[in-house]
């Protein structure tokens, strides 16, 4: 690889800093391994072909994570298809004194509240940055997150924590 620099990170770097939040993201999306493997390998040979301007890490980890997104979109567009965890939906809630798992709550979820609170929760991701990614405005990412925990309420079977 070349000596390219991603927001001071080196091409290898930067897909070890952020191949568990594409990962993440590509599956959350897609339900799927084996499109999602598709998905975030496609992520970083854009990001390596085009090889963009960044201002910070954040700027790098945002442009992945929009990239991820796009082309789980055009994964779902193209195949027609969009293949469940079956699993993930037949297992019991988790019980008050197990720990909570945030991962199963999400597979629950239909996909736009799940990303939404994917992004908010787990990447920790700012709802102006999440529109930016989503091309969505900033209020209906309001909307998608209050609806979505309020789901999430529901599969939990009781009130917020």
């Amino acid at each position: 690889m070349g000596s390219r620099l991603y927001a001071g990170l080196s091409f290898e770097e930067a897909v070890r800093k952020y191949a568990q939040n594409v990962s993440s993201a590509c599956l959350m999306r897609l339900q799927n391994y084996a499109d999602a493997e598709d998905c975030f390998q496609n992520t970083f040979l854009k990001l390596y072909k085009s090889s963009p301007e960044f201002h910070s890490e954040n700027h790098l980890k945002a442009w992945l994570l929009r990239v991820a997104i796009n082309e789980c979109k055009n994964c779902i567009r193209d195949s027609r298809r969009q293949l469940p965890l079956d699993f993930a939906v037949d297992q019991p809630a988790p019980s008050a004194e197990d720990d909570v798992d945030l991962s199963w709550a999400l597979l629950q979820l239909e996909g736009d509240y799940r990303e939404v609170v994917y992004l908010y929760y787990v990447e920790r991701m700012k709802i102006k940055e999440i529109a930016e990614i989503l091309g969505k405005n900033p209020n209906t990412i309001k909307t998608l997150l209050s609806r979505g925990r309020e789901k999430l309420k529901k599969i939990y079977g009781g009130e917020s924590r």
